[in-house]
């Protein structure tokens, strides 16, 4: 039988007398009893069903003994876990279901964007495989791509700007040499539409070298069909709207087959080709150096041009060419030997409403009348006076104050006027030299002043006549009192005469 040993070191400690207070001497003899507990479990020899007996009476002994405290620190840390920490949200609850709306949206549009960019690439492939096609031999492929490089820049400015780098001009640009006249529109119409709104695809074709190569199918025995021709002319059209390339198309000898279409499609008002070679000549007018190209292409081209401002479909677009080539002094000179082309223009006043017809008419004549004093006579001889004071009165804003410098021009030449207008009434003398010269007796002219100012009346009230039926007013209408006294009172101080 085991031996039971005893240890009295924890008694003696447990039992030393308590000089502490009351609290604290029941303190000690709650551990000492709970140490005594304690040490009886794990002596040596107790059987571990006896040890969990010690333990749980040890547990139900101090429990209802030991006061309870409170944990504050471990209650709030755990509302702190609780309120931070991840929390399970339903979504199919929060906002009637919309984060799933705004994740289908999301997912739609990364779709979307995955659909745009293949779409993008496949077109690029497109453009690869045309220009490819554009390069090859055979020329049925040939003008087949051609014509679908017109097609896809016919109104995509992306597509002529990625054709272009791709390097589709001089391929089509070479397509002009081909002797089938569809390969060769198919390639005029793709460079004309490569060209529309892009000023740098613009320099390029004429860079690649087609102007002279339009200008070799123009001059070949063969003369081109009317479609080439046509395409020719459009060509020239959207390409001379480049600053830089006036000159150089100007220069080239283009402009004499403008001008051969213009007078071949003279009958055709209807014609597309007709208002395009029109338009390219006023580009091309635009610069300078061009006004004699434009004037040495036909010995007829100013009075042709003339003669063709009563269609009101071009007039506008005539009279825009002559106000440019009015700015040169052989420009003027063109004009002022043209026949009847001061009477032509003064009609331009009198009949044609459009201001802008009427704002470029007498752009025209106000240059005219400022360097010479010949046209200044020839002005009055056709009637422009009536015809500036009506339009002083009914133009536009411009075209009043361009009148009005014609008529203070024709004021300070007082004296060549007053000759101009009297000396067929009067007759005249001739001088040493064979001119004529008025006769400068004094009462001789002080007639001269009353015929004159009875011409100033009669041409104002046949302005006023005139305005009232161009203002579709009855022919009872009576002027004002205003108008009455002007009539009555205007003398020739007061008017270029």
């Amino acid at each position: 039988m085991a031996k039971y040993h005893r240890n009295d070191v924890g008694s003696v400690v447990l039992d030393r007398p308590s000089t502490t207070t009351t609290t604290t001497g029941n303190h000690f003899r709650l551990c000492a009893s709970f140490r005594r507990k304690i040490l009886d479990a794990v002596s040596c020899g107790a059987s571990s069903r006896h040890r969990r007996q010690l333990m749980q009476e040890l547990i139900s002994d101090a429990a209802p003994q030991l006061k309870p405290k409170p944990p504050p620190t471990i209650t709030i840390r755990s509302v702190l876990k609780e309120f931070n920490g991840p929390k399970k949200t339903d979504f199919k609850a929060i906002n009637n279901g919309k984060p799933e709306k705004l994740v289908d949206l999301l997912n739609l549009a990364e779709a979307e964007s995955d659909a745009e960019t293949t779409k993008k690439v496949q077109a690029l492939e497109e453009l690869k495989r045309l220009v490819k096609e554009v390069q090859m031999e055979n020329e049925e492929n040939k003008r087949v791509a051609a014509s679908r490089v017109r097609l896809l820049t016919k109104e995509d400015p992306e597509n002529r700007v990625t054709l272009a780098m791709l390097g589709t001009i001089p391929p089509l640009v070479a397509m002009l040499d081909s002797e089938d006249s569809d390969s060769q529109i198919a390639a005029l119409y793709a460079l004309l539409n490569l060209g529309i709104g892009n000023d740098q695809n613009k320099a390029a074709i004429v860079k690649a070298g087609a102007v002279h190569k339009m200008l070799k199918l123009i001059g070949s025995p063969n003369e081109p069909s009317q479609a080439v021709s046509d395409a020719i002319v459009a060509n020239f059209l959207g390409l001379s709207a480049l600053d830089s390339n006036k000159p150089i198309i100007g220069s080239s000898g283009a402009i004499p087959f403008m001008v051969k279409t213009l007078k071949v499609l003279d009958k055709e008002s209807g014609s597309q080709a007709r208002h395009d070679a029109l338009r390219a000549l006023y580009n091309l007018s635009i610069s300078s150096s061009n006004i004699s190209f434009i004037l040495e292409a036909g010995l007829n081209l100013i009075p042709f041009l003339l003669n063709a401002l009563g269609e009101m479909d071009v007039s506008e677009r005539i009279l825009a060419i002559l106000s440019n080539v009015v700015s040169t002094p052989e420009g003027r000179k063109s004009i002022s030997v043209a026949p009847e082309a001061f009477p032509i223009l003064v009609d331009v006043l009198n009949w044609i409403d459009s201001p802008g017809c009427q704002e470029k008419a007498s752009y025209i004549l106000m240059v005219m009348a400022h360097k010479a004093c010949g046209d200044r006579r020839a002005m009055i001889e056709a009637g422009i006076v009536s015809s500036l004071l009506e339009l002083t009165l009914l133009g536009s804003m411009l075209a009043q104050k361009r009148a009005s410098r014609i008529l203070e021009v024709l004021r300070i030449d007082k004296g060549n006027t007053s000759a101009a207008v009297s000396a067929p009434i009067y007759g005249a003398s001739t001088n040493q030299y064979g001119k004529e010269c008025l006769v400068e007796e004094e009462g001789m002219m002080s007639e001269e002043r009353k015929a004159v100012k009875q011409l100033v009346q009669q041409s104002l009230q046949n302005n006023m006549k005139r305005i009232v039926n161009r203002a579709n007013l009855p022919q009872d209408f009576v002027p004002s009192e205003h108008l009455k006294s002007l009539t009555a009172s205007s003398t020739s101080k007061s008017l270029p005469f």
